[in-house]
């Protein structure tokens, strides 16, 4: 649904219309009329139904407030999807496992970390890890990772999935780290 202004004998008018797909053609019926727009205007009822209607719709209404220059622009991070699997990611032990074998290897960054942020990278983003790098600086991810230790993690991912030339690397570096 949206607003529509139709103009009839010179006079502008303020209507709710909706479409409806029929067939191959998209059809517009009028839901409402809400009457001259001059008027509404001028009786201050149209800035009650926004303002009403407003209540309802969050993201417009900061929209519209940053258009205008009245929002001020933080930083915004994404909590979900990161917060949902880090439970999930406690509960199968994921992280003392790979914090366990990572362990005597001397990163300047988590490995574990870095281990999650490609799986979770995966499930929610996709893409390559390079990639993934970039798409977690929109996420607040908990624990400190270095720009570049997704490359790290490649070998040890392989190792998971069973790549027989990645699984020869990682299983050197496990024997290595042990």
């Amino acid at each position: 649904m949206y607003f529509r202004k139709k103009t009839s004998a010179g006079r502008a008018y303020l209507q709710i219309v909706e479409s409806r797909r029929e067939g191959t053609s998209v059809r517009q019926q009028v839901i409402a009329t809400l009457g001259r727009i001059d008027e509404l205007q001028e009786s201050g009822q149209l800035e009650r139904l926004l303002r009403s209607g407003a209540r309802f719709a969050d993201k417009a209404i900061v929209l519209d407030a940053l258009d205008r220059g009245e929002a001020k622009v933080v930083a915004a991070r994404r909590l979900g999807p990161a917060l949902a699997f880090e439970r999930v990611w406690e509960e199968t032990g994921c992280r003392s496992v790979i914090e366990r074998i990572a362990g005597a290897r001397k990163h300047d960054f988590s490995l574990e970390r870095a281990a999650f942020l490609t799986v979770l990278h995966r499930l929610f983003g996709g893409g390559s890890d390079r990639a993934a790098d970039r798409w977690r600086q929109d996420y607040r991810i908990e624990g400190s990772m270095g720009s570049n230790c997704i490359i790290f993690i490649a070998p040890w991912r392989g190792w998971a999935r069973n790549s027989p030339r990645t699984s020869r690397t990682a299983r050197r570096r496990l024997r290595r780290a042990a």
